[in-house]
């Protein structure tokens, strides 16, 4: 897949690939130089184009490694693949370790925030400075009826890969102080055109594990017993409290266990957080970065 060329303006960017350790090719953005980077990840239905400003944003002055999971924006989307949080995070550690990076600084949104904290905590001697953006990392049993509706094998898959129905409404769902403009929202669809194109979508939220039966439980109750080494690493929360997911009990438990966090809460904001409020959020997250 292809960048149309409409969309160049607003996400200038040459991509480089890598093959994941189960032999998929991975999509990642790749601006700036040197073994200390920004790695940004994204979640559920995004792609790395939800970072689009704030890596023009930091990469003048700091490396920013920004990959697409495999499944979802210009990555390889095969139909057999574990798309699990367990290879989701092996793919993260592998990327950043052929990349050679001695230091990484986290900025993680949606299923980003699981995936980074679960790739954090194998390597926490790694991490620097970490942004958390509307996410979670730790186990909870609140979910709301318009995803749990997606979760469903039939309906729920009907719904997402068949109507796009999760990740077309999440273009105005995930947003509260202004809409995004057709060209946004065609960069946002633009990996997810059809059936096939869907397939992670659908499986990252068969993923949600909602009791500890669900085999991603345990995974994510390692990620969230693996904060506990970030007490004391430099943090930024970011929450748009218009959030219809992650909500503000997400916020609070974020505060609480990590009680060094700077903060910015946005009560007007959406869970495209970044996007909804970029003009005031990005400018905050670059100085915060660039804060030696």
């Amino acid at each position: 897949m292809t960048i149309p060329d409409c969309l160049k303006p607003i996400y200038p960017f040459t991509p480089k690939a890598f093959t994941t350790p189960l032999g998929a090719r991975m999509s990642y953005v790749d601006e700036g130089a040197g073994d200390e980077a920004v790695l940004m990840l994204h979640g559920n239905p995004t792609w790395s184009f939800y970072y689009r400003d704030l890596i023009q944003a930091v990469a003048p002055g700091m490396r920013c490694v920004v990959p697409d999971h495999i499944g979802m924006g210009l990555s390889e989307k095969p139909a057999a693949y574990p798309y699990t949080l367990a290879t989701r995070i092996d793919d993260i550690a592998a990327l950043v370790g052929t990349l050679g990076l001695r230091k990484v600084h986290l900025v993680v949104h949606d299923w980003g925030g699981a995936i980074g904290f679960g790739f954090a905590a194998r390597h926490p001697e790694l991490i620097g400075r970490l942004v958390i953006l509307n996410t979670g990392a730790f186990p909870s049993k609140r979910i709301p009826a318009r995803i749990a509706l997606c979760k469903l094998r039939g309906l729920g898959t009907a719904l997402v890969r068949g109507l796009n129905g999760f990740a077309w409404p999440a273009t105005w769902m995930s947003m509260a102080r202004r809409r995004l403009s057709p060209l946004e929202q065609r960069g946002f669809l633009l990996p997810y055109r059809s059936w096939s194109d869907r397939v992670a979508v659908d499986a990252f939220v068969k993923d949600i594990p909602m009791s500890d039966a669900h085999p991603t439980w345990p995974v994510l109750g390692a990620t969230a017993a693996g904060l506990a080494h970030f007490t004391r690493n430099p943090a930024l929360i970011v929450w748009g409290g218009q959030d219809f997911c992650f909500n503000d009990a997400f916020y609070d438990e974020w505060r609480r266990r990590l009680p060094q966090a700077q903060t910015l809460y946005l009560k007007d904001a959406g869970h495209y957080v970044l996007n909804d409020a970029d003009a005031e959020v990005v400018p905050v997250i670059v100085e915060f970065l660039k804060d030696k």
